[in-house]
């Protein structure tokens, strides 16, 4: 299906992040959320004790997110951009290993954001971790923007907080121009995210789903495959 195809759209989830040991936060069952409460948008803007637990929780899964490095899948995946074959990567995932792995940023589309850089509220300066986190541990607290003196958060979308304007056209676009989507560890539970490769099907596109559980889609895939993400795309595109 892939040699067939001329534009692939991958649409990828929390399971091909798993497979380079970051834990998934949201699947039903086995997600961290579900034995930590996440911390609403309203509340990190009105509260700085929430702030300072959203940072907390933070600096303390940055060792897992500094150790982790691209997999199987995420290398299959940026030869297959390298060759022209997709044209877009479009991820719930907040790691940044697709660039990590050679997808270049620009066809990247983060619809959840990304976790290794801070922006701020007020202004969107960039704000690296590494200062943020310096910092925090001189004083307990997160310092304000250092050109407004807006509120800094990761550079993520929170529970509450609007989808982004631009990744949601990008995907939209991307999807749409497809005449095949590949999802590669997505539960498809969470929308809107999850309703791009639905569209990408009823725009006649074919679909492919690779991920250990069923989704709600696997009925109206083309193929379902319930294995390893690394092992199925890898062997797929022979990248070892």
């Amino acid at each position: 299906m892939i040699r067939a195809a001329r534009r692939v759209a991958v649409f990828t989830g929390a399971g091909i992040s798993t497979e380079s040991g970051i834990p998934d936060y949201r699947s039903p069952g086995t997600g961290t959320w579900e034995r930590v409460k996440p911390i609403l948008f309203q509340d990190f803007l009105a509260s700085p004790a929430a702030r300072r637990e959203a940072w907390r929780r933070r600096f303390e899964s940055d060792p897992v997110m500094r150790a982790a490095e691209p997999n199987r899948g995420h290398r299959a995946i940026a030869r297959l951009v390298r060759e022209g074959k997709v044209q877009a990567v479009i991820t719930q995932n907040i790691d940044g290993l697709h660039q990590a792995a050679g997808v270049p940023e620009a066809q990247v589309i983060e619809l959840h954001g990304n976790t290794t850089y801070a922006t701020c509220l007020s202004c969107g300066l960039r704000h690296e971790i590494a200062d943020i986190h310096a910092a925090f541990a001189q004083t307990d607290a997160v310092p304000d923007c250092r050109a407004c003196g807006g509120l800094l958060k990761t550079a993520t979308v929170s529970f509450g907080q609007a989808m982004p304007e631009v990744p949601m056209r990008r995907a939209r676009e991307a999807v749409l121009a497809a005449d095949l989507c590949l999802v590669l560890g997505s539960s498809l539970l969470v929308y809107p995210a999850a309703g791009f490769p639905e569209l990408a099907k009823r725009q006649g596109a074919g679909l492919v789903i690779v991920n250990r559980q069923e989704t709600p889609l696997d009925d109206i895939a083309d193929l379902v495959i319930r294995d390893g993400i690394g092992s199925v795309l890898g062997g797929a595109v022979g990248v070892n």
